[in-house]
């Protein structure tokens, strides 16, 4: 199963002022764009004086009667008082802005925020247009703006820190932001199916997988450990079958799910629930079969052999580890082509149940004398039968309507009755989603050969047509 490797890449703005070359998560490149803004309010006030007394020279001995010109220059007056005492504009990128040109109480300066006139006095320049200081506001927490430099997206300024809390991707693993790698670039990983993001470095420091659905451990959450050293996280864990009473129930299911195809089992087969190394174990005394790399959760058995099966479901103690596990030696002996099928234990019900089906297949394949398939072939359609039964279960909504016989608590067992929970038929999509994905020569691209076939001649004619051939309808 691969994952997502990405480098985010996000809006970008021209603005006065530069861009800041940050970036984000999911491997494209994320550019942060800013700006800056320049305060003004004087101007160059030797200038406007030495013109004002020009000006008064050459009036000087006429009589001015219109009340309008004494206005004007005590407004021109009172201009020049306010700029002298507007604070220095500040400096970017080492220089001083220069202030813009100062208009005379003829012109007009607008505020692109309220719409109003800005008079004389403090005023921003920035994005192109004028604002009044408290009305250039950050998009995100409509506070003002008053750093030289914030952040822009989608056309709206924001605080650098709203824009990194809003945007700037986090680590579902350690929670924090996601750091930049050798190239200044945001990266990370992320699942296909669930797309949980985390840090590259995760995946090399031992932080564990759920042994179900994949995802990481979270740092702020424990995961529970087995007893042959798999984890599984506490979604996963509520509908775990964990011994072989349990596990009794969703067999029965199986079976009526084969008679319903018309496919009815007759020989009686022993179901047993196994650790991993009694599954390891019992694959490599199996002379014959096809085994799932890089773990097999299921097999088929047709040699004699004794195995170790959990004989009473293990309880959780310290440290969110399995212990109290009861096993038990099994005898098999071979009656026929068959001698039993093992499932490893502590895998939710849709997963057990999809690896029952797999298997039952297999079994259904060699009792009814379809020999010498290839593996492609075998393991196809034995795939294409546990994703059938995994779409029923969807589409079902329902779990098991047997009681369970397990001594466990009856809460433990209520996920086998009615409907079920919003993760768990999520759970049962991403297993879908898993045969459809298998990059497996025999297990990926036998199942959709076999699917291929099964839905353009239906089930019965493809497995006519294999019994035949030994290969796919085309």
């Amino acid at each position: 199963m691969g994952w997502m490797n990405k480098i985010l890449k996000g809006p970008s703005l021209k603005i006065s002022g530069g861009q800041y070359h940050g970036k984000s998560a999911d491997d494209k490149l994320w550019n942060e764009t800013f700006g800056s803004w320049s305060e003004s309010g004087n101007e160059d006030i030797d200038h406007a004086i030495a013109l004002s007394l020009s000006e008064e020279e050459q009036e000087k001995g006429k009589v001015i009667d219109n009340k309008s010109y004494a206005e004007e220059d005590e407004q021109l007056a009172r201009a020049l008082q306010e700029s002298l005492n507007v604070d220095s504009p500040p400096r970017s990128n080492g220089q001083t802005d220069q202030p813009p040109q100062v208009l005379f109480p003829s012109g007009f300066r607008i505020c692109a925020g309220c719409k109003n006139e800005i008079g004389h006095g403090r005023y921003l320049s920035c994005m192109g247009s004028l604002w009044h200081p408290d009305c250039f506001r950050c998009h995100a927490c409509n506070q003002p703006i008053s750093d030289y430099e914030f952040s822009m997206y989608e056309n709206f300024p924001y605080h650098k820190s709203c824009y990194r809390e809003l945007y700037y991707p986090k680590c579902d693993v350690c929670k924090h932001y996601i750091p930049t790698n050798r190239s200044g670039l945001v990266e990370y990983r992320a699942h296909p199916f669930w797309l949980q993001k985390y840090c590259p470095s995760h995946e090399l420091d031992g932080t564990p997988r759920c042994c179900s659905c994949e995802r990481m451990e979270p740092r702020d959450t424990k995961y529970v450990t087995l007893d042959d050293g798999r984890k599984l996280c506490l979604e996963c864990l509520n509908s775990a079958i964990m011994d072989n009473n349990e596990c009794q129930p969703l067999y029965l299911d199986i079976k009526e799910f084969y008679e319903g195809l018309n496919m009815k089992v007759e020989q009686q087969i022993p179901l047993l629930l196994v650790e991993r190394q009694a599954l390891n174990e019992a694959m490599e005394g199996e002379k014959n079969g096809h085994h799932h790399i890089p773990e097999t959760r299921g097999l088929c058995l047709s040699e004699e052999q004794t195995v170790s099966t959990i004989l009473q479901r293990p309880i959780i103690g310290p440290g969110n580890r399995i212990i109290d596990m009861l096993t038990g030696p099994y005898r098999l002996i071979r009656r026929c082509d068959v001698t039993a099928i093992l499932v490893l234990y502590g895998l939710p019900r849709l997963l057990t149940g999809s690896i029952l089906a797999h298997e039952m297949m297999h079994a259904w394949l060699r009792l009814k004398g379809y020999r010498a398939l290839s593996p492609q072939v075998e393991e196809g359609i034995c795939q294409v039968l546990a994703h059938m039964w995994l779409e029923s279960e969807i589409i079902s909504g329902t779990g098991s309507n047997i009681a369970s016989s397990s001594s466990s608590s009856s809460s433990s067992n209520s996920y086998k009755k009615g409907p079920r929970s919003k993760f768990e038929r999520k759970l049962g999509e991403f297993f879908k989603h898993q045969i459809e994905s298998d990059s497996s020569s025999a297990y990926g691209d036998g199942f959709r050969a076999g699917n291929r076939a099964v839905l353009r001649y239906g089930l019965r004619s493809t497995l006519d047509h294999i019994g035949f051939t030994g290969i796919f309808p085309y």
